[in-house]
């Protein structure tokens, strides 16, 4: 009986064990069954019954899983239930916690989706549990310029900014100010600067999740988590006593911009002097300090100049009436946003910023320095006044001729009445200038004597400077715009004006708006870009159509076919020749199809998406004269527009298209090769995708500058703070915008070519390669800039570092400088995935 009993009670055991194998085998085989019917939900939910029933099976369906979790979350997102689509990638990571894969695909969808913070948090797991996973590798360096802009390693860097912070702190603190209020942390620097002066109470805020973060690190890293109080909050909630205790006498903050008000510190100073702070002493009240409340920084003088710079104009003004034999009527004219907004009811910043020590071309003083405006942040009337105060006038005699290209506006920031920073284009600074570029004047030229006029306001937390102009000396003409219409007031009159121009084709007397960024403007404005395009066109639609009218066509539009639109109007009808397809799916403003147009019997399509824009590019074919069936906007045609790439007819191919190979910042262009293999597909025998290959081209170089603005240099520049370890994190390999005309740096050799990536013959490209560079001067290379060579064909190409150049440069930082002598060889591991370029030095 003893036996039997046993056996009985073993019987359910493994019973249910033979019905748990049965399950999973079931489901296992349904799975798979519904994969193969791409039923994708259903396989899904499988896979988790029987992960969960038996768990042993997680490195043996851990792939399959993957596939499926990710084709079902391509569907629940094609849905929209992203509820659904997170809820699924939570299952996948409960049971694979540690899977990069997983983690960095959850990223990927937070981040299309706008959570950058959390997806940051997934991209940094993933290189955590493998630090050779390129997609993760890349997709945390995309992120992390969003999550922690690079100009906080520059100001880290900035020995000389953090010690006169430090000093006023210590001053502050010295005098009686016990408990101090840090707006805008960063990285906890100016709180660890009052706790080691010695205040009592810290606190400090920081709306960046990111950052809060990092600074909460940075703190307990210094041994400070218990003395200093941080939350993760804007300036503006925090309440006492719920989130301090009482009110601070010291608030030191550091959120200025190039513009000095562009990051809230008024609005943020407002609300503390009125809410957070005690009140501030009186003038001439011999009271104690820690009785009354004040501010770091305490003031400042904002000065302005107006100059003359090639650079700044190229980016802001569309140079020239003709691009490649394509006329610009004089009914457009091309404006850059901080123009167009100028007076807008949008807060749309209305300047840009610019390095003027490393601008190319440099710049010409055309006045002296003046005064624009000083505001005191330890007076709360003042500081409420300014959105209020009305726009006035500023009038600056001009002391050099030369064109008027732009005002330039910078700062003294005085923190107390000893220490001061000044963000003076002259001053070794960490900060870039404010610039205000000059449009919608009838003539820019000025001379010694003539008067230089604009208006100052201080509106949406932003210092405005606009309307700007100039009189003569000669008869005090006024050398203004003339038409105040182009001053528009708020953004749905500028979409209006715009708008108008579909239906405008004469020229009225007023000039029509079209407002592109300055990047597009400086692509208008690349002669050589046009030029080389057009000839490559007119070479490949010459093989494919060898008219009389197109062998006769001089490429410059002076041949005998020169308005090939005209010969054709003058065939035989019996003999017109089917056209040739293009299409140009660059990005952004492009003429490209209209240069085309004149070179033959084609049909080109172009890619741009606004309709102002749209509307733009008609004016400029109506006034080349061209038939409407020339040109087309080829997304209107499509049925789904995430498919670009696909036959401009059942039964027609393209004779070129013409995809955008580099963005302008310097780096190759997201699936790019991708583009180029369906590309190959969809063309015309005889027919080219343009570029049809690229090479890369680099060289090493000593650059101090590079390794400042790339990655916290140990603990000197930080006042013995430990935050290099922390905010480094954030460090990319690659540093991008950059020009290398002006770049501070020491060549080591020659340029050098490092990688062909070919679009028309894929079998010629390699993803990895390894080159040999010879050192031709000693010293430390610490970077690896490069650029590209871009080949329209064998004859025509384009390099991207010209002067004329709209792109920008690129650098990789190396982790650790080598030191070489002359003779040296390096060998360079050049990698390409994914459109991303990684350079290393074998060692």
């Amino acid at each position: 009986m003893p036996n039997s009993n046993a056996k009985l009670r073993r019987s359910p055991r493994s019973g249910q064990e033979a019905g748990r194998r049965e399950l999973v085998s079931r489901s296992l085989q349904s799975a798979e069954h519904c994969l193969e019917d791409q039923d994708y939900g259903t396989a899904y939910a499988h896979y988790l019954l029987v992960l969960n029933l038996a768990p042993e099976l997680k490195t043996s369906v851990k792939e399959t899983f993957q596939f499926t979790l990710f084709k079902w979350a391509e569907e629940l997102d094609s849905l929209a239930r992203i509820q659904d689509l997170f809820n699924c990638y939570e299952q996948a990571l409960e049971l694979y916690p540690n899977d990069e894969v997983i983690c960095n695909s959850m990223g990927e969808h937070l981040f299309r989706m706008g959570f950058r913070d959390e997806a940051a948090g997934y991209f940094h797991k993933a290189v955590k549990l493998n630090p050779d996973f390129a997609d993760a590798k890349e997709n945390f360096y995309r992120v992390a310029n969003w999550l922690v802009e690079r100009w906080h390693f520059i100001m880290l860097n900035d020995a000389k900014r953090n010690l006169t912070y430090l000093k006023a702190i210590e001053n502050a603190v010295c005098s009686g100010c016990k408990s101090v209020l840090d707006i805008g942390t960063g990285t906890g620097i100016l709180s660890m600067f009052a706790k080691k002066a010695g205040a009592s109470s810290v606190y400090a805020c920081e709306l960046s999740k990111t950052m809060y973060e990092l600074a909460c690190d940075v703190v307990a890293a210094n041994n400070m988590e218990r003395e200093i109080k941080l939350l993760h909050l804007k300036s503006l909630d925090i309440e006492i006593p719920k989130h301090i205790p009482e009110r601070v006498s010291l608030v030191v903050t550091e959120t200025v911009d190039a513009g000095l008000f562009g990051e809230g510190i008024v609005e943020s100073l407002i609300h503390a002097w009125e809410h957070l702070l005690l009140q501030p002493k009186a003038k001439n009240q011999d009271v104690s300090t820690e009785d009354h409340g004040r501010v770091i920084p305490a003031s400042a003088t904002i000065f302005g100049m107006a100059v003359e710079c090639k650079e700044i104009r190229r980016h802001h003004r569309v140079e020239t009436q003709e691009v490649a034999g394509v006329h610009l009527p004089n009914s457009v004219q091309f404006f850059s946003p901080t123009y167009a907004f100028a007076g807008s009811e949008e807060t749309v910043e209305p300047y840009t910023t610019e390095k003027l020590s490393r601008i190319p071309g440099g710049y010409i003083p055309l006045t002296e320095p003046f005064q624009v405006m000083t505001v005191d942040f330890n007076n709360l009337q003042e500081l409420k006044s300014l959105a209020d105060r009305k726009p006035w006038k500023l009038n600056q005699t001009v002391t050099e001729g030369g064109m008027l290209d732009a005002v330039v506006v910078w700062f003294v920031l005085q923190l107390d009445d000893e220490h001061a920073l000044s963000t003076s284009p002259s001053e070794e600074t960490c900060w870039e200038q404010a610039v205000y570029p000059v449009q919608g004047l009838s003539d820019y030229s000025v001379k010694a004597g003539d008067t230089v006029v604009m208006e100052v306001c201080c509106q949406d937390c932003y210092l405005k400077i606009q309307k700007i102009s100039f009189s003569t000396s000669e008869c005090g003409m006024d050398c203004s715009d003339g038409d105040d219409t182009l001053s528009l007031g708020n953004e749905a009159e500028l979409c209006n004006a715009l708008a108008g121009l579909q239906t405008t084709s004469k020229q009225d007397g007023k000039g029509q708006v079209c407002v592109l960024e300055s990047t597009e403007i400086a692509l208008l404005n690349n002669a050589p870009y046009h030029r080389c395009f057009k000839a490559a066109m007119a070479k490949v639609l010459s093989s494919l159509n060898p008219s009389k009218d197109l062998q006769s066509m001089d490429v410059d539009g002076h041949g005998s076919g020169g308005n090939l639109q005209e010969g054709q109007s003058k065939s035989s009808v019996d003999v017109v020749p089917d056209p040739l397809y293009i299409l140009d799916v660059s990005e952004g403003f492009s003429i490209l199809p209209i240069i085309a147009g004149k070179l033959g019997p084609v049909k080109a399509y172009s890619s741009i998406e606004k309709e102002q824009h749209q509307a733009v590019l008609n004016i400029i074919s109506e006034a080349n004269h061209f038939p409407k069936e020339t040109l087309e906007f080829w997304l209107s045609h499509l049925e789904d527009e995430n498919v670009v790439l696909q036959r401009p007819k059942s039964d027609k191919l393209w004779s070129i298209i013409i995809l955008d190979v580099i963005e302008t910042s310097g780096l190759i262009q997201q699936e790019v090769m991708e583009k180029a293999a369906i590309s190959r597909c969809l063309l015309h025998s005889g027919g080219k995708i343009f570029p049809q290959y690229v090479l890369v081209y680099g060289m090493l170089v000593e650059s101090q500058s590079l390794l400042l603005e790339s990655a916290v240099q140990g603990t000197e520049p930080t006042l013995g703070f430990n935050i290099a370890p922390f905010i480094n994190q954030f460090k990319v390999p690659v540093r991008v915008y950059l020009d290398l005309s002006t770049l501070p740096c020491v060549p080591l050799s020659k340029p050098a070519e490092l990688l062909r990536l070919d679009l028309m013959n894929p079998l010629l490209n390699s993803s990895s390669r390894e080159v040999k560079v010879q050192i031709c001067k000693s010293g430390q290379v610490t970077a690896i800039p490069f650029w590209y060579h871009i080949h329209l064909d064998e004859e025509h190409s384009l390099n991207t570092s010209d002067e004329f150049s709209h792109w920008k440069q690129a650098a990789v930082v190396l982790d650790k400088p080598i030191q070489v002598q002359v003779g040296d060889e390096l060998v360079l591991d050049v990698q390409h995935h994914k459109s991303n370029i990684s350079i290393t030095v074998k060692q």
